[in-house]
């Protein structure tokens, strides 16, 4: 389709519409596959139409289907319902719209979609993403928790309530977004990578109640697990009931088996370690008292032996004090008076020692064991 123009020779609106509904009516027919949306069925209404939405991004197309083609499905046709549609383009040229002109709609039977997602658990599984070692711990007490949940769900007042029972001043960030149906993918997705990017947010909770597998089926789609993946806070997933496993529950940091088991998992308990701290104190103190009564028996024996060998030292120089004193006494000069002898001084006060010392008529100073007496040399 190739349209000549210029400013000085534009092409008339018509004429571009009716090229566009030209060259669109020349492409075929085509299988898609996506998730109905904004469906109603109208009664008495020969054709029907609703919305078929793309699993994984946001892009859909319009699509008219005539009500006989749909009065044959079993399941009847339902929003959020995966199908496959065999459908040709068709431009209204009137209005400059684009439609899905749909011939054939089949469901997706549970058994292909249990079959696509062993395929796609088995792909990522191979790539990595889910393996043991790239779990992160859990922080022992965030400073915040991320909660991405069901607008005013009951999956998030069981997280609340659990979490500010266990530890009254958690806060929350909370992001309620749609978590099932064709438009769940995206707003999950695009909550994880904003409450990612939030610095004081230590971990996040993801959670809906439980359901069918059709409903649980954006958890395990790859565009949301690959996001999950790629986020540096730890995931907690807790989708459905402890028996339902989407794919977000194996690439997650966390599995909780519920949104109260995932409260318990995230949050501390107030009492329980307030008992710890209590239990340790005491614990402390038996430690510290016990300690101190072995240092005190130890001090006291320590002191009982220190006294036995000061005794025992002072005992012995007592002894040889005694015996020095009966040494010094057996060789002191007044031993020897008792003995009977004496101590002879001359008139200078010397000792003597020799007769020769002593001059005839010189006066001697005699000392007795018993008092002293003079004499007189003679001759």
């Amino acid at each position: 389709m190739s349209l000549e123009s210029s400013p000085e020779e534009p092409v008339p609106v018509r004429t571009v519409s009716r090229a566009l509904a030209d060259y669109i009516a020349r492409l075929g027919a085509i299988w898609m596959d996506g998730q109905v949306a904004e469906f109603r069925y109208r009664q008495g209404m020969r054709f029907q139409y609703f919305t078929l939405r793309d699993t994984d991004v946001e892009m859909s197309l319009s699509v008219r289907v005539d009500a006989a083609a749909l009065g044959r499905l079993d399941p009847p046709l339902t929003e959020g319902q995966r199908v496959l549609v065999w459908a040709k383009p068709d431009f209204y040229a009137a209005r400059g719209s684009l439609s899905m002109i749909a011939r054939e709609v089949r469901t997706v039977g549970l058994g292909a979609l249990l079959a696509e997602l062993a395929r796609l658990r088995d792909l990522l599984a191979a790539e990595g993403l889910f393996a043991a070692d790239r779990k992160r711990p859990l922080p022992f007490l965030p400073r915040r928790v991320g909660l991405i949940c069901g607008r005013n769900s009951a999956a998030m007042q069981d997280v609340l309530a659990n979490a500010r029972d266990r530890w009254p001043s958690v806060e929350f960030e909370i992001r309620e977004v749609a978590v099932q149906g064709p438009q769940a993918v995206s707003a999950v997705t695009s909550a994880l990578t904003e409450l990612d990017a939030v610095s004081d947010v230590d971990v996040i909770i993801v959670t809906r109640g439980g359901g069918s597998v059709e409903d649980l089926l954006p958890f395990s789609n790859e565009t949301m697990v690959r996001a999950a993946a790629a986020c540096t806070t730890p995931i907690v997933s807790a989708i459905g009931h402890e028996q339902d496993a989407p794919l977000l529950d194996l690439v997650a940091d966390l599995r909780a088996s519920t949104p109260t088991d995932a409260a318990k998992r995230v949050v501390p308990s107030l009492v329980e370690q307030s008992a710890l701290v209590d239990g340790l104190y005491a614990r402390a103190l038996r430690v510290l008292s016990h300690r101190l009564d072995s240092e005190v028996q130890t001090m006291d024996h320590g002191v009982a032996r220190a006294r036995s060998i000061v005794l025992s030292r002072l005992d012995a120089a007592a002894t040889d004090v005694m015996h020095l004193q009966a040494r010094v006494r057996v060789l002191s000069p007044a031993a020897t008076l008792e003995r009977g002898y004496a101590i002879v001084l001359n008139d200078q006060g010397a000792i003597v020692r020799d007769a020769e010392q002593v001059a005839t008529d010189s006066l001697l100073d005699i000392r007795l064991a018993q008092g002293r007496m003079s004499a007189r040399r003679e001759g």
